[in-house]
C-alpha cells in the first residue's frame, strides 16, 4: 500500500495518522490501529453517541439526524411492500429503530457503547451489546449508518452481517466518500477522515469490490447531502480559520453542487442483494 495523506485525530487526542491507499481496492487504511480504540470514542465530542443538543454544531448535528432519519427509512420502504424484521448495526442512540418500530418494523439493534445503549434504553429501545446478544434468526433488512468504517477486520464483518441476511434481503450501508470534492478540499482537516475512529475510507470502487466478496451486489447508490455541510463545517472548526460557519456552508454547498455531474457525494448510501438471490 503506498502513502496517500498523513493527518491526525483533530477531536480527542491530537495524535498523528497515516491513510495508506490499496490500490486495487482504491480504499484508504488508516496507520497505526491503536490496542484499545474505546478511550477515542470517550469524548463529548463524539456526537453519534449522545443526544447533545445545547451547542450549536450539535445542534445542527440533530436537526440533520432528524431529517436523514426519515429518508433513510425510505430506502427501506422502497424494498419491500410491507414492514418486516430489521436488524440496526452501530445503533447509536436508537433513533432510527424507534422510528422504524411506529411504522411497524420488527426491530433490533446492535451498539457496543454503554453510554449510548442506556440512552436507546431510555426510549424503550434494548440493543445488544455485540452479535452473541442477538436472537437468532435472520433479516430482511440490515443496516448500517456510518458504522462499517469503524470495525476492526473488516471482510470478516461484512461476512458475518451478510450471513445474518434473508434470501431475498437488502443491507443498506451509509459511509463517507473520500472521492468527495470536500475531501479533497480539505484533506487532511477532512473531518470524516476522523481518525482513529474511522479505520477505513471508502470509495465506489472498494464498495463494490469488498461486498463482491461476499456475493453482494450494489443496486442502487444514493446521497446523503447534508453530510457535505456538517462535515465543512466541522472540517472549516479542525482548521482553526476565520468565518468557519459562512466557509463551511459554501465548500459544503459546492460539494454537493460537484457531486450532481460527478455522482462524488461527500457521504453516500449504498443498498445491496444477493447477485444470485432467489426470483
Amino acid at each position: 500500500m503506498k502513502p496517500y495523506l498523513k493527518t491526525k485525530d483533530h477531536s480527542v487526542s491530537q495524535e498523528p495518522f497515516e491513510l495508506l491507499w490499496d490500490r486495487e481496492l482504491d480504499l484508504l487504511v488508516t496507520q497505526p490501529v491503536p490496542d484499545r480504540l474505546a478511550p477515542y470514542y470517550e469524548s463529548g465530542d463524539y456526537i453519534s453517541h449522545t443526544d447533545a443538543n445545547e451547542s450549536l454544531l450539535e445542534r445542527i448535528y440533530q436537526i440533520i439526524k432528524g431529517i436523514n432519519l426519515k429518508r433513510k427509512l425510505h430506502y427501506l420502504e422502497n424494498q419491500a411492500d410491507s414492514p418486516n424484521t430489521l436488524l440496526d448495526i452501530g445503533a447509536g442512540t436508537g433513533d432510527f429503530l424507534h422510528l422504524a418500530r411506529t411504522k411497524g418494523y420488527t426491530v433490533f439493534g446492535m451498539e457496543p457503547n454503554a453510554r449510548a445503549r442506556q440512552l436507546a434504553a431510555n426510549k424503550d429501545i434494548h440493543l445488544a451489546a455485540d452479535y452473541g446478544g442477538l436472537p437468532q434468526g435472520k433479516y430482511q433488512f440490515i443496516t448500517l449508518w456510518h458504522v462499517l468504517e469503524h470495525m476492526p477486520d473488516l471482510q470478516r464483518e461484512i461476512h458475518r452481517m451478510v450471513s445474518l441476511l434473508e434470501a431475498n434481503g437488502t443491507l443498506v450501508v451509509a459511509v463517507p466518500n473520500f472521492r468527495a470534492w470536500d475531501a479533497k478540499h480539505y484533506g487532511s482537516y477532512w473531518a470524516a477522515y476522523d481518525v482513529p475512529r474511522h479505520l477505513w475510507h471508502f470509495s465506489k470502487t472498494a464498495m463494490g469490490k469488498l461486498f463482491a466478496r461476499e456475493d453482494m451486489e450494489i443496486v442502487s447508490i444514493h446521497p446523503l447531502w447534508f453530510d457535505a455541510f456538517y462535515v465543512s463545517l466541522l472540517s472549516e472548526r479542525y482548521k482553526g480559520g476565520s468565518f468557519p460557519w459562512p466557509k463551511g456552508i459554501w465548500y459544503g454547498l459546492c460539494s454537493n453542487l460537484k457531486a450532481l455531474r460527478s455522482g462524488e457525494y461527500s457521504s453516500l448510501i449504498y443498498v445491496l442483494k444477493r447477485k444470485n438471490r432467489p426470483s
